[in-house]
């Protein structure tokens, strides 16, 4: 008679924060929308999901918890000995590709302060980078969130466009080549003269401008200063 495999599942002491954290992450890279579901968690580390709850007091502290590790990513892309301009463009670049890489991780998160180690060590970097502007006290907290805001809204909302079904993301795409370029040109006289323009642009390109707008922002304030 053939033998009957059946896989067990590991019990909460078997598994660890760290290891729960990393199988959210594996979760939210595959673009799944639920990476912070118990099921899925469960599912994902073969454990009984209410294990769970015995290495994190609720959703909300492992929601933060990974989080935390993105931006632990996130500070990994940015290199030592650039200048305080370099330093914010290497952090406002691979803040919008980790957070494109864990799309429900920003999506679900970037709105929130995490508190936590690595949030802390962001914060520390644009601040310095401020001060080495020329900024200090309320200027440079004004300045540190103007920062910090834009760039939060902006990869939030491509990361929570990113969850979408490919064919809606592909219909409000492709409007830019469609919809736009056939309206009503006596209503809409300034859409139909950039039509071609428009549909041209990228999203690297829209990010581009608006780093170097805030880094332009926080230069001139340091200099008048």
């Amino acid at each position: 008679m053939a033998k009957t495999t059946v896989r067990t599942k590991r019990s909460g002491s078997q598994l660890s924060q760290e290891a729960i954290i990393d199988a959210s992450l594996r979760l939210a890279a595959r673009g799944s929308a639920d990476a912070f579901t118990v099921r899925r968690l469960g599912e994902e580390l073969g454990a009984d999901p209410t294990a769970i709850y015995r290495h994190f007091r609720d959703k909300d502290e492992l929601v933060l918890s990974v989080a935390d590790r993105a931006y632990g990513e996130v500070l990994d892309g940015v290199p030592d000995g650039l200048s305080w301009q370099d330093r914010l463009r290497a952090l406002a670049r691979e803040s919008f590709r980790v957070a494109l890489k864990y799309p429900a991780v920003a999506a679900g998160t970037l709105s929130r302060t995490t508190r936590r180690p690595n949030e802390f060590r962001i914060v520390e970097l644009i601040l310095g980078a401020i001060a080495e502007a020329g900024l200090d006290g309320a200027a440079a907290a004004v300045h540190y969130r103007a920062w910090g805001d834009a760039m939060l809204a902006h990869v939030g909302q491509h990361a929570a466009y990113a969850l979408y079904d490919p064919e809606i993301r592909a219909g409000d795409e492709g409007s830019w080549t469609r919809e736009y370029r056939t309206v009503d040109p006596v209503r809409f006289p300034r859409i139909t003269r950039l039509s071609a323009e428009l549909a041209a642009v990228t999203t690297q390109q829209v990010f581009d401008v608006q780093v170097e707008a805030l880094i332009l922002a926080i230069a001139n304030a340091g200099s008048s200063g």
